[in-house]
């Protein structure tokens, strides 16, 4: 069975900004996913039932506020930080939840981000993160949505997703 991925969903503009970026920088044969903040990236599919219900009730209300604060380097990639105390207690509100259910990568605290860039030669990336760095002014960044989804060793395949009210 395939394990689940949880992400938070970017508004559409962001989206479509931060999707722009992974074309022109990701390695085009690995960039199989759509641009994404990982909240949880192995959950047991027998969750799914459970984390559905979850998901709904924490989008029942307004949107985590959230902004992109730098440049980060991955050491073989970029991506931008995600800073929101809002999703960050969602997502602690979930890992108690699903406490027994969680890998030991999903146990820590994450360091919420949007990778535009990974899997390339570190000189590329230190590039990369220097260019973008050149131009970036921290910002906020729209979050629309949380959502669920398959993994199946290529590309994500959405299990649901659920839409904030406000």
């Amino acid at each position: 069975m395939a394990p689940i991925i949880v992400t938070a969903l970017m508004g559409a503009a962001d989206f479509g900004w931060a999707e722009g970026l992974r074309r022109a920088h990701f390695p085009p044969d690995r960039n199989l996913v759509p641009a994404h903040i990982t909240l949880f990236h192995h959950l047991p599919p027998s969750a799914l039932e459970e984390l559905a219900r979850r998901l709904k009730q924490l989008c029942a209300g307004l949107p985590p506020a959230a902004s992109l604060t730098e440049v980060m380097l991955l050491g073989r990639g970029v991506a931008y930080r995600v800073e929101s105390p809002e999703l960050m207690a969602m997502r602690e509100e979930l890992a108690e939840a699903l406490a027994g259910l969680l890998m030991p990568q999903d146990q820590g605290r994450p360091r919420f981000h949007v990778t535009v860039q990974n899997k390339v030669e570190p000189a590329q990336a230190r590039a990369l993160a220097a260019e973008l760095r050149q131009d970036f002014c921290p910002r906020p960044l729209a979050i629309a949505g949380l959502a669920a989804w398959h993994y199946r060793g290529g590309p994500w395949e959405l299990a649901m997703k659920a839409s904030f009210r406000g």
